[in-house]
């Protein structure tokens, strides 16, 4: 009996012992936790935390609910600026009037594929993301409307922390699987429990592995095979997703789950 109750227990139960407890997205910022544009334009290198995991201390918030008020007046056919009602141009998505400069109200039928131009796909060139981020911060980030009416700050704030949380999910494998899923109507429970023998054994395998590494080069060795199982359940993803077998899709996100948190605490040790 003790034996069957394990093979159900959830993740994070697994991981109490060894890995860190995550949380659920949570990509809202405040006015003072959207990082300042000079930090945006010098740190070109440098990627934000991954998930926007820790920006509230209420861990449901949801995005949505930030941008309710201002999305819920947006209608999704509406084309023309708030302010000067200049006709939208152009194929870019409408976040920023060129006629007057003014931000525009959250559009939330825009998803993050699309502020950065790209195609839904779950494979893209991750490389591009930081300078379209980066353009769109120059027009989008509250430190340009400081002045302006309270109104357009409030879009300001509401868009540069949508295009943070865009940049980000894009930006990592395990995130851009989760959103391209939930695109897709398939909402991914995170606490999903195991319920794979073989998975779950590998997790106890690695767990002891990690806690008896005698020395760093060990831990390197376990690591490697981490980003090498977290790059193999990636690709088993995107064939998954691209045959629409989202099943199996779902199951690929909990290997890619359990890999990048083991990965990540590895780190912390080395």
């Amino acid at each position: 009996m003790y034996k069957a109750k394990k093979l159900c227990a959830p993740l994070s139960t697994i991981f109490r012992g060894i890995l860190p407890t995550t949380r659920r997205l949570s990509p809202y910022f405040s006015n003072s936790q959207i990082p300042s544009l000079s930090s945006h334009l010098q740190s070109s290198s440098r990627v934000p935390p991954r998930y926007a995991l820790h920006f509230l201390p209420n861990s449901n918030f949801s995005f949505q609910n930030l941008c309710s008020q201002s999305a819920a007046k947006l209608d999704s056919s509406t084309k023309r600026c708030w302010n000067c009602v200049a006709d939208k141009t152009g194929t870019t998505p409408f976040l920023y009037c060129d006629s007057c400069r003014s931000i525009q109200p959250v559009d939330l039928s825009i998803d993050y594929f699309q502020i950065f131009g790209l195609e839904k796909k779950y494979e893209i060139k991750v490389d591009g993301l930081e300078g379209k981020y980066k353009d769109w911060q120059k027009k989008l980030h509250p430190d340009l409307v400081h002045s302006k009416s309270e109104k357009e700050r409030g879009y300001a704030a509401e868009q540069s922390a949508r295009l943070i949380d865009a940049y980000r999910t894009l930006s990592k494998p395990l995130s851009r699987a989760i959103y391209i899923l939930r695109l897709e109507g398939v909402d991914v429970d995170e606490e999903q429990t195991v319920s794979d023998p073989e998975l779950l054994t590998e997790i106890m395998e690695i767990r002891e592995a990690v806690e008896e590494a005698p020395d760093s080069q060990a831990l390197n060795q376990i690591q490697s095979k981490m980003e090498k199982k977290l790059e193999e359940s990636s690709n088993s993803f995107m064939n998954a997703y691209q045959s629409r077998n989202f099943d199996e899709a779902v199951a690929c996100i909990q290997r890619m789950t359990y890999y990048q948190r083991a990965s990540e605490e590895i780190l912390k040790k080395l």
